[in-house]
């Protein structure tokens, strides 16, 4: 097997790589049958040389690889027919805007394996970056709150070498006694725990966050049966709520009334009911100043996230009474941070974690091709033609929708 490491094509350029140059190398001597060839980039964080010095070919030809690998998707005319990519392909949904790179796909007879449907047996997915977008959101979280007060200004995620400098940061950093509100519990949440715990902010529990005060910053984690309710007060069942949300609603107001920064690292169906509507920013007791979009569901449920921030412009105001977006930093207006990208931030530590859950989890599948029912799950495309578990895409993919 050959497996080629592909140049990232994107726009805004994507730092990351599936298969860092130590990993690269533990795949050369554990399994000889398996040749690595890697792209050239001028902008991926681990260098060229880095390859180099570990062995590993470097080459703008592809053509003899069998699995070419990037992170996100990959520009149309890069394509070579028959091969076989995995990559981050942002189709599933029906991205209007990633259709005719599926079309090109299709037209050029491309096996297409999404990292996102990496499943076990659960469905709980095997390899994804969300710990790294959970570090980063909270820490650009922390980075506007400073900002905004004028309390502190911590260096941008990006210009950290890796996530143990950016950890010294939120160390420097001294806060007045804030109440942080935090929703979510998988991989996003607990890399945001991570930098709460690196700046030594407390944990208190939900009750204690709706009903004191404290002289010292705290934060406090929601889980779904805090912040929703069945509408015939039945006892939460988490199965339930999953299947049935339009059976609940919001109990989370009295939280967001007792916070000054709020970040959001839950998952979101479309069908559950919303955390803040355009209503609970004028309410007296409101005063948060910070959101953190991590989850950057745009209008919904969150109704400052207008629209998810950028690496380059990582901040925007909302203005809770036009709503309307507004300069950040003005008295009244909501600082939001809502970058959909985060691991892009932290490209060598976020490509370090991954490449060796591909090493791990991943690469004894693809070995194994034919017969794995976990690469199977994970193909939307066979060799052009979409797989019974994505034929929900034929008309996407023949643009009827």
């Amino acid at each position: 097997m050959v497996i080629g490491i592909l140049r990232e094509t994107k726009n805004p350029p994507d730092r990351r790589v599936a298969i860092t140059p130590e990993v690269a190398l533990k795949i050369k001597n554990n399994y000889p049958q398996i040749n690595i060839i890697v792209q050239p980039s001028e902008i991926r964080a681990f260098s060229d040389n880095e390859y180099e010095q570990k062995g590993i070919k470097l080459s703008n030809d592809l053509s003899s690889c069998d699995i070419l690998i990037g992170i996100k998707e990959v520009a149309k005319e890069t394509f070579i027919p028959e091969k076989t990519y995995m990559f981050f392909s942002h189709t599933a949904k029906k991205q209007p805007y990633n259709r005719a790179m599926l079309q090109k796909c299709a037209e050029l007879n491309i096996t297409l394996i999404d990292y996102e449907f990496l499943t076990d047996e659960n469905n709980i997915r095997l390899i994804a970056f969300g710990r790294w977008a959970g570090i980063v959101g909270a820490y650009n979280t922390l980075y506007t709150y400073g900002i905004k007060n004028n309390l502190f200004k911590l260096k941008r995620a990006y210009e950290c070498f890796d996530h143990n400098e950016l950890f010294k940061e939120v160390e420097k950093i001294k806060l007045p006694n804030i109440k942080i509100l935090l929703t979510g519990g998988g991989r996003v949440a607990n890399g945001a725990l991570e930098v709460l715990s690196h700046a030594n902010i407390k944990q208190v529990w939900p009750e204690e966050f709706l009903t004191k005060s404290f002289d010292e910053p705290v934060f406090c984690r929601l889980d779904p049966w805090h912040y929703v309710k069945h509408k015939d007060n039945k006892p939460f069942d988490f199965t339930h709520f999953t299947k049935y949300p339009k059976e609940y609603e919001s109990t989370f107001l009295p939280y967001a009334l007792e916070a000054d920064v709020y970040i959001a690292c839950h998952y979101w169906d479309p069908e559950s009911p919303v955390f803040l509507k355009p209503e609970d920013y004028l309410h007296p007791k409101f005063h948060i100043q910070v959101i953190g979009d991590i989850s950057c569901d745009i209008g919904k449920p969150i109704a400052s996230t207008l629209r998810a921030s950028t690496i380059a412009n990582p901040i925007y105001g909302y203005n809770p009474k036009t709503k309307q977006e507004d300069v950040p930093l003005k008295p009244g207006i909501i600082a939001v941070t809502a970058i959909d990208n985060l691991p892009a931030e932290l490209p060598r530590s976020s490509s370090e974690d991954f490449a060796q859950t591909f090493y791990n989890k991943i690469l004894p599948e693809l070995l194994n091709l034919e017969k794995s029912s976990i690469i199977e799950r994970a193909t939307i495309l066979k060799k052009g033609k979409l797989t019974p578990r994505f034929e929900y895409l034929t008309d996407y993919l023949l643009g009827k929708e």
